[in-house]
């Protein structure tokens, strides 16, 4: 045992050195011939020597660590519960796929159901709706803090309405307050898709909790762009017991056990209980309540998401001073929308959202090339409007599998017009002056 933790000591403190010489090496910023990427990992020699730790305990499916992170994630946002997947994507159908439970009664979403949601997002908010057979009402946006346009919700409602899912956009939260009214005055479901806000908070009568937590259901994504990573890798967390004895059935194939990796009989019953149509006895570490998944993480994602946690308030720090930064660099120049926090929060930004003025003298696309041309990266605000895309061309030909509320004007105003840019922990600020620099200048030489 001595010799094994010699060995694993020594192991260790190579992988250090091997950060610093590899990972750990700055390059000098260059303004125009550096990238100034949009996102990008965060990390120092802790992720690695964790990673290599967990892998030689080579335990490889869900353990130690994994039960680690989802306590210790719990905590930091304030939770009772915590399940952890694969990525944000999986989360998001985790999270819906909860609500449609035989266990929750006649609350469960069933097929044909509506969801209220937006379509300027990522396309995984929605996808779990579309695939489940269940139908996603889309509602349009407001501006500047290109969230859903809160007026729109009761136009949306119908007898059909179960639940509402969508997500705090780039990390500025919804209006809540509205939101949660309006879910509690017709008895429905509220999904928080936290993927780009871990971190947010949002403040209701003078009680402030994080974004994700406000609702039934919160989800978060882990992929190296968001707020942490752990490559790939994603959270179901809720303050309810069933559900999140739900959620870790969908995840773990669906079955009835909820028996951690390596531990039986947790339940006291695995070979006395009565189950379905199942013999008297049958071993309950192979019953299936649900029409299930499997998607579990390895137990060295985790890990890394260990030592993320560690950095995880400084990240939101950073976060909320690039966006400051730009936000003051930015402010007086014609011809943009700039994204402005929604009342009673404070967020934790995922980028900076743009929008081109229609009355500009440029566009969009003009404006991001020239910011590409300096090696600024850029991206669209996702799917900008989802049903435009052609993964709807079927349910537009027949126009049935989901409904739009009003016209979607201003969802169809950031397809067209909006981009965001970077605020993520690795911007320094040389890159945010340069960035700033690049926007300044296109926009007062090329405005009428």
């Amino acid at each position: 045992m001595a010799k094994k933790e010699e060995l694993k000591a020594q192991i260790l403190e190579l992988t250090r050195e091997y950060y610093k010489e590899v990972h750990a090496q700055k390059k000098e910023f260059e303004p125009g011939k550096s990238f100034v990427h949009y996102g990008g990992r965060f990390f120092n020699d802790e992720e690695m020597v964790n990673l290599v730790d967990s892998s030689l305990d080579f335990w490889l499916t869900q353990g130690p660590w994994t039960h680690k992170f989802e306590r210790r994630l719990a905590d930091w946002l304030g939770v009772k519960f915590c399940a952890v997947t694969n990525s944000g994507s999986s989360a998001n159908l985790l999270a819906f796929y909860t609500l449609t439970s035989h266990k929750l009664g006649d609350r469960r979403i069933k097929k044909g159901d509506e969801v209220i949601t937006v379509a300027a997002g990522f396309p995984t908010t929605v996808t779990p709706i579309i695939q489940y057979g269940a139908i996603p009402v889309f509602v349009d946006v407001a501006l500047p803090g290109f969230d859903i346009d809160v007026n729109q919700l009761e136009a949306a409602y119908s007898p059909k309405t179960k639940a509402v899912m969508m997500a705090h956009s780039l990390g500025n939260p919804f209006n809540l307050k509205a939101v949660l009214a309006f879910c509690e005055k017709h008895n429905l479901w509220l999904i928080e898709d936290n993927c780009d806000a871990l971190g947010s908070e949002y403040t209701i009568d003078g009680v402030t909790k994080k974004t994700g937590t406000w609702g039934h259901i919160g989800t978060s994504s882990f992929y190296p762009p968001h707020h942490m990573t752990m490559g790939e890798g994603g959270a179901v967390y809720t303050n309810d017991p069933l559900l999140n004895k739900i959620t870790l059935s969908f995840r773990d194939w669906g079955r009835d056990c909820w028996c951690a990796s390596g531990v039986d009989n947790t339940c006291r019953m695995r070979f006395t209980g009565q189950f379905g149509e199942l013999p008297q006895g049958y071993d309950h570490k192979y019953v299936y309540s649900h029409f299930g998944f499997n998607l579990k993480i390895t137990d060295m994602q985790a890990a890394v998401g260990c030592a993320q946690l560690d950095k995880l308030d400084q990240i939101v720090a950073a976060r909320r001073a690039n966006y400051q930064m730009l936000y003051d660099g930015l402010k007086d120049v014609p011809g943009l929308i700039l994204p402005v926090a929604e009342a009673n929060s404070n967020p934790s930004w995922f980028g900076f959202l743009i929008a081109v003025k229609e009355d500009a003298g440029f566009t969009r696309n003009e404006l991001t090339g020239y910011l590409e041309q300096n090696k600024i990266q850029t991206r669209n605000l996702f799917a900008g409007n989802l049903t435009k895309h052609p993964c709807f061309d079927e349910m537009r030909q027949t126009g049935e599998g989901y409904r739009i509320v009003g016209e979607l004007k201003n969802t169809d105003f950031v397809m067209t017009n909006g981009f965001w840019i970077g605020v993520f922990p690795g911007m320094t600020k040389e890159m945010n002056q340069w960035m700033i620099k690049c926007i300044r200048e296109f926009c007062i030489k090329h405005t009428k």
